[in-house]
């Protein structure tokens, strides 16, 4: 009969991945707030077809534009997470930043495509407009805190490849921005 020594440590338990876990949370209560604003504005334009945006023009330089900054930050925010994967830390804060400088380009668009487009808050379509787009503006705008603040935290040295998850979580977070932007970019400034 063995018997085990009370001095032998007990095996180290895996990782739980909290951080992923509630983000992964977040950001389906996230999509499901914001899907159904895109549900409520195509409703309302299909009721109203023949007076939609009669009086206003969407141009499409802006939307296209924004589209694209915002796959170029998921390949970054990508980027990143491999970079801290292999514990190569000046790539990752170049891709994190990288990512943050295509955020910031999109709510730049974002705010010159709103003074462009001049929708009313009195027109037919004008609340709606401003509240799909201006949701996903705050959701883009959360994604690149999330990132800066994931950012920091791998600058003070919280996340390596040994424990990489504040960095995939940012990177799942943007990731689903740029879903959802894609869907207000083909219900609103496509289909129009």
């Amino acid at each position: 009969m063995a018997l085990v020594p009370a001095t032998l440590t007990a095996p180290p338990l895996p990782r739980r991945r909290q951080l992923l876990f509630g983000t992964t949370f977040a950001a389906a209560g996230v999509a499901m707030f914001q899907l159904a604003l895109v549900g409520m504005y195509l409703a309302e334009r299909a009721g109203h077809r023949n007076v939609w945006l009669t009086e206003n023009a969407i141009p499409l330089t802006q939307p296209n534009m924004q589209l694209g900054s915002l796959v170029l930050g998921s390949i970054f925010v990508q980027w990143a997470v491999w970079a801290i994967a292999r514990n190569e830390r000046g790539q990752a804060y170049l891709g994190l930043g990288l990512t943050l400088l295509m955020g910031a380009s999109v709510l730049n668009q974002t705010t010159f495509l709103w003074t462009t487009v001049a929708l009313r808050m009195d027109q037919l379509e004008g609340p709606l407009f401003y509240a799909v787009t201006g949701t996903n503006f705050a959701i883009i705008a959360a994604a690149m805190l999330f990132v800066l603040l994931m950012g920091i935290r791998t600058l003070g040295g919280q996340f390596s490849s040994r424990l990489p998850d504040g960095v995939s979580a940012a990177a799942l977070f943007w990731h689903v921005s740029v879903v959802l932007y894609s869907v207000v970019w083909l219900a609103v400034y496509i289909m129009k």
